[in-house]
Protein backbone atom coordinates (compact mmCIF):
# COMPACT_ATOMS: atom_id res chain seq x y z
CA UNK A 1 0.00 0.00 0.00
CA UNK A 2 1.31 3.43 -0.94
CA UNK A 3 1.65 5.97 1.87
CA UNK A 4 0.57 9.59 1.44
CA UNK A 5 4.19 10.78 1.24
CA UNK A 6 5.05 8.16 -1.38
CA UNK A 7 1.92 9.00 -3.33
CA UNK A 8 2.75 12.74 -3.28
CA UNK A 9 6.33 12.05 -4.37
CA UNK A 10 5.08 9.82 -7.16
CA UNK A 11 2.61 12.48 -8.36
CA UNK A 12 5.30 15.19 -8.30
CA UNK A 13 7.66 13.02 -10.35
CA UNK A 14 4.91 12.35 -12.86
CA UNK A 15 4.14 16.08 -13.09
CA UNK A 16 7.79 17.02 -13.68
CA UNK A 17 8.24 14.24 -16.24
CA UNK A 18 5.14 15.38 -18.13
CA UNK A 19 6.28 19.02 -17.91
CA UNK A 20 9.67 18.15 -19.37
CA UNK A 21 8.04 16.42 -22.31
CA UNK A 22 5.92 19.46 -23.12
CA UNK A 23 8.46 22.19 -22.27
CA UNK A 24 8.66 25.00 -24.80
CA UNK A 25 11.69 24.74 -27.05
CA UNK A 26 13.05 28.06 -25.79
CA UNK A 27 13.76 26.34 -22.45
CA UNK A 28 15.67 23.46 -24.00
CA UNK A 29 19.41 24.05 -24.23
CA UNK A 30 20.73 24.50 -27.74
CA UNK A 31 24.21 23.78 -29.08
CA UNK A 32 25.56 27.20 -28.01
CA UNK A 33 24.19 27.14 -24.48
CA UNK A 34 25.46 25.37 -21.37
CA UNK A 35 23.41 23.52 -18.83
CA UNK A 36 26.16 23.81 -16.21
CA UNK A 37 25.64 20.20 -15.21
CA UNK A 38 28.57 17.97 -14.36
CA UNK A 39 32.03 18.50 -15.77
CA UNK A 40 34.12 17.38 -18.71
CA UNK A 41 36.09 14.18 -18.26
CA UNK A 42 39.84 14.45 -18.02
CA UNK A 43 41.95 12.61 -20.61
CA UNK A 44 42.97 10.15 -17.86
CA UNK A 45 39.33 9.40 -17.04
CA UNK A 46 38.54 8.83 -20.71
CA UNK A 47 41.56 6.55 -21.12
CA UNK A 48 40.55 4.50 -18.06
CA UNK A 49 37.14 3.80 -19.62
CA UNK A 50 38.38 3.29 -23.18
CA UNK A 51 39.01 -0.44 -22.85
CA UNK A 52 37.12 -1.88 -25.81
CA UNK A 53 38.77 -4.66 -27.78
CA UNK A 54 38.21 -5.04 -31.53
CA UNK A 55 37.92 -8.44 -33.25
CA UNK A 56 41.33 -7.91 -34.87
CA UNK A 57 42.90 -7.45 -31.42
CA UNK A 58 43.20 -3.65 -31.53
CA UNK A 59 42.99 -2.44 -27.95
CA UNK A 60 44.32 -5.59 -26.28
CA UNK A 61 46.52 -4.71 -23.31
CA UNK A 62 49.99 -6.02 -22.58
CA UNK A 63 50.23 -9.13 -20.47
CA UNK A 64 49.79 -12.85 -21.00
CA UNK A 65 48.36 -15.98 -19.50
CA UNK A 66 48.29 -19.73 -20.04
CA UNK A 67 45.52 -22.28 -19.71
CA UNK A 68 47.29 -23.84 -16.71
CA UNK A 69 47.28 -20.49 -14.90
CA UNK A 70 43.70 -19.87 -15.97
CA UNK A 71 42.44 -23.18 -14.58
CA UNK A 72 43.26 -22.13 -11.02
CA UNK A 73 41.66 -18.71 -11.47
CA UNK A 74 38.61 -20.34 -13.08
CA UNK A 75 38.23 -22.79 -10.19
CA UNK A 76 38.43 -19.95 -7.66
CA UNK A 77 36.38 -17.26 -9.36
CA UNK A 78 34.25 -18.83 -12.10
CA UNK A 79 33.44 -22.46 -11.35
CA UNK A 80 30.77 -21.71 -8.75
CA UNK A 81 28.57 -20.29 -11.52
CA UNK A 82 29.82 -21.96 -14.71
CA UNK A 83 30.49 -25.43 -13.30
CA UNK A 84 33.38 -27.87 -13.43
CA UNK A 85 35.27 -27.58 -16.72
CA UNK A 86 32.77 -25.00 -17.97
CA UNK A 87 29.92 -27.49 -18.28
CA UNK A 88 27.40 -25.10 -16.69
CA UNK A 89 25.78 -24.66 -13.31
CA UNK A 90 23.68 -21.67 -12.25
CA UNK A 91 25.16 -19.79 -15.24
CA UNK A 92 25.57 -20.86 -18.85
CA UNK A 93 27.84 -23.63 -20.04
CA UNK A 94 31.07 -22.27 -21.54
CA UNK A 95 32.52 -25.49 -22.96
CA UNK A 96 31.04 -27.56 -25.71
CA UNK A 97 32.86 -27.42 -29.02
CA UNK A 98 31.19 -29.56 -31.65
CA UNK A 99 33.00 -32.29 -33.59
CA UNK A 100 34.56 -31.07 -36.83
CA UNK A 101 33.85 -27.45 -35.92
CA UNK A 102 30.14 -28.04 -36.53
CA UNK A 103 27.77 -25.14 -36.14
CA UNK A 104 24.63 -26.83 -34.69
CA UNK A 105 22.36 -23.78 -34.93
CA UNK A 106 21.65 -24.39 -38.60
CA UNK A 107 19.63 -27.47 -37.66
CA UNK A 108 18.80 -26.88 -33.99
CA UNK A 109 18.07 -23.28 -32.97
CA UNK A 110 17.86 -24.42 -29.32
CA UNK A 111 21.37 -25.88 -29.20
CA UNK A 112 23.45 -24.69 -26.27
CA UNK A 113 25.60 -21.71 -27.22
CA UNK A 114 29.14 -22.10 -25.93
CA UNK A 115 32.50 -20.50 -26.60
CA UNK A 116 33.45 -23.44 -28.78
CA UNK A 117 30.45 -23.38 -31.06
CA UNK A 118 29.02 -19.87 -31.02
CA UNK A 119 31.51 -17.09 -30.23
CA UNK A 120 33.03 -15.68 -33.42
CA UNK A 121 36.15 -14.00 -31.97
CA UNK A 122 38.49 -14.93 -29.13
CA UNK A 123 39.13 -11.23 -28.55
CA UNK A 124 35.44 -10.72 -27.77
CA UNK A 125 35.74 -13.38 -25.08
CA UNK A 126 38.66 -11.47 -23.52
CA UNK A 127 36.70 -8.20 -23.69
CA UNK A 128 33.62 -9.72 -22.07
CA UNK A 129 35.54 -11.41 -19.24
CA UNK A 130 37.49 -8.22 -18.58
CA UNK A 131 34.37 -6.06 -18.33
CA UNK A 132 31.75 -8.34 -16.82
CA UNK A 133 33.31 -11.18 -14.88
CA UNK A 134 33.28 -12.49 -12.27
CA UNK A 135 29.61 -11.78 -11.82
CA UNK A 136 29.95 -10.71 -8.19
CA UNK A 137 32.90 -8.35 -8.85
CA UNK A 138 33.12 -7.38 -12.53
CA UNK A 139 36.36 -5.82 -13.67
CA UNK A 140 38.30 -7.21 -10.70
CA UNK A 141 40.61 -9.45 -12.72
CA UNK A 142 43.90 -7.96 -13.88
CA UNK A 143 44.90 -8.30 -17.54
CA UNK A 144 47.16 -11.34 -16.94
CA UNK A 145 44.29 -13.11 -15.14
CA UNK A 146 41.92 -12.31 -17.99
CA UNK A 147 44.40 -13.69 -20.54
CA UNK A 148 44.82 -16.81 -18.40
CA UNK A 149 41.07 -17.45 -17.97
CA UNK A 150 40.55 -16.80 -21.68
CA UNK A 151 43.31 -19.31 -22.48
CA UNK A 152 41.74 -21.89 -20.16
CA UNK A 153 38.30 -21.48 -21.73
CA UNK A 154 39.71 -21.73 -25.24
CA UNK A 155 41.64 -24.83 -24.17
CA UNK A 156 38.65 -26.67 -22.70
CA UNK A 157 36.84 -25.96 -25.96
CA UNK A 158 39.74 -27.60 -27.86
CA UNK A 159 40.50 -24.37 -29.70
CA UNK A 160 44.10 -24.01 -28.47
CA UNK A 161 46.68 -26.37 -26.99
CA UNK A 162 46.85 -26.56 -23.20
CA UNK A 163 50.35 -25.08 -23.26
CA UNK A 164 49.51 -22.11 -25.47
CA UNK A 165 50.07 -18.65 -24.02
CA UNK A 166 47.54 -15.96 -24.89
CA UNK A 167 48.61 -12.34 -25.30
CA UNK A 168 47.95 -9.40 -27.63
CA UNK A 169 49.70 -11.19 -30.51
CA UNK A 170 48.39 -14.74 -30.12
CA UNK A 171 44.78 -14.16 -29.06
CA UNK A 172 43.55 -12.54 -32.32
CA UNK A 173 45.00 -15.47 -34.27
CA UNK A 174 42.80 -18.08 -32.58
CA UNK A 175 40.51 -19.59 -35.21
CA UNK A 176 36.99 -19.69 -33.81
CA UNK A 177 34.58 -22.19 -35.45
CA UNK A 178 31.70 -19.69 -35.62
CA UNK A 179 33.73 -16.85 -37.15
CA UNK A 180 32.64 -17.48 -40.72
CA UNK A 181 29.12 -18.79 -40.14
Amino acid sequence: MMTTNNKNTFLMLCFFAASALTAPTACIAGPDSQLALGRSLTPEEIQARDIDIMPDGHGLPSGNGSAAEGKGIYETKCMQCHGVDGKGASAAALAGAEDNNAFPFTTDPHATRTIGNYWPYATTLFDYIRRAMPFDSPGSLNDDEVYAVTAYLLSINNLIDEGAVMNAETLPKVAMPAQHR
